[in-house]
């Protein structure tokens, strides 16, 4: 296949809110597609809807070669879903967790033995796959959710925010399984809050924002839309930031960002070398004491906020508050 998953003029709505208003999205298999948008910009919808949880009401949608609204049977059966909140159940032991998924499948009573072995192997859970899962940390937790998702092999797995609530370990623990997920040929669709989460994993991007797509492209092309570096300062004295910023200006391509509380300027420059000797030189000649000075590309972030107008602290959850159908 050329592409895993393939949408086009894809719509839902919830009453006068348009979930889903011309969403179109190409992903070549074997690879991580990252969906960030704001609170309510259709990610969930999108996913659901690939997923055959919800009607296609307009346009067309492909997973794994089938299409979504057509042949739904064939798309269930290709694909894997891990949702927002953990689907094992806390009583019962990863290994018995991992069965009755199997059985749920219909796989056989070996078959599901033998595939649960498999998996707890494969996410690094054989040592503790007999203990009940109440007893997990919350990376392995979603660890089993994540093998749970793929008791079939899917070609074609859907993540729906699937580091929320992790701390730091939890979460390196989960990008690790999804690498050798995709490793292994799986195809990712990702929804996330978390940007640099969408950094770390995957290769290309899609922004929505009121159910469309307002960017595409890899996590570098869309930080290079914003043009150039940015040069971050942090002067010693809070009296001392205008005279910064002054001097952060004249070098800058577009007006610096200031931030009071902080005792910090921020400001995109094209010549970084250059930028940066001539302000820290003239700042130097204007007695200003910089405690910190960093020369960087521009993140995720503010290309969120650009493409958006909101940060990304705004996003929140995803759209859940859209997600049951009337």
């Amino acid at each position: 296949m050329e592409h895993a998953i393939i949408t086009e003029g894809l719509r839902k709505r919830y009453g006068d809110t348009a979930a889903l208003d011309g969403f179109d999205l190409r992903v070549p298999p074997g690879t991580v597609c990252g969906l960030l948008g704001p609170n309510g910009a259709g990610k969930t919808t999108a996913v659901r809807t690939l997923a055959t949880l919800l009607r296609v009401e307009a346009g067309r949608a492909e997973v794994a070669g089938f299409d979504v609204a057509r042949r739904p049977d064939q798309v269930r059966y290709r694909i894997g879903l891990v949702g927002q909140h953990p689907a094992v159940d806390e009583a019962l032991t990863g290994r018995q967790n991992l069965v009755i998924f199997g059985r749920l499948f219909h796989l056989g009573r070996a078959r599901a033995r033998a595939r649960a072995a498999e998996l707890l192997d494969r996410f690094g859970l054989t040592d503790a796959g007999d203990r009940p899962v109440r007893t997990y940390s919350g990376g392995m937790r979603r660890r089993l959710d994540l093998a749970a998702g793929m008791i079939l092999a899917p070609s074609v797995l859907f993540l729906d925010e699937p580091t929320t609530a992790l701390d730091p370990r939890g979460r390196n623990e989960v990008w690790e399984a999804v690498r050798d997920l995709v490793r292994a040929g799986t195809t990712v669709l990702l929804t996330t809050q978390y940007l640099d989460e969408a950094d770390q994993l995957a290769d290309r991007i899609c922004v929505l924002d009121a159910g469309r797509v307002v960017a595409e492209g890899t996590p570098d092309a869309l930080k290079s839309r914003l043009g150039g570096d940015r040069i971050d300062l942090v002067v010693r004295d809070a009296g001392d930031l205008a005279t910064a910023a002054e001097r952060l200006r004249r070098v800058a391509t577009a007006e610096p960002d200031v931030d009071p509380d902080r005792r910090a300027v921020s400001a995109q420059v094209d010549d970084r070398a250059g930028a940066l000797t001539e302000v820290l030189q003239a700042l130097d000649a204007d007695g200003v004491t910089v405690a910190d000075v960093t020369l960087r590309r521009p993140t995720l972030d503010e290309v969120f906020l650009r493409l958006t107008g909101r940060p990304a602290s705004a996003a929140g959850r995803s759209d859940d508050t859209l997600e049951v159908p009337a």
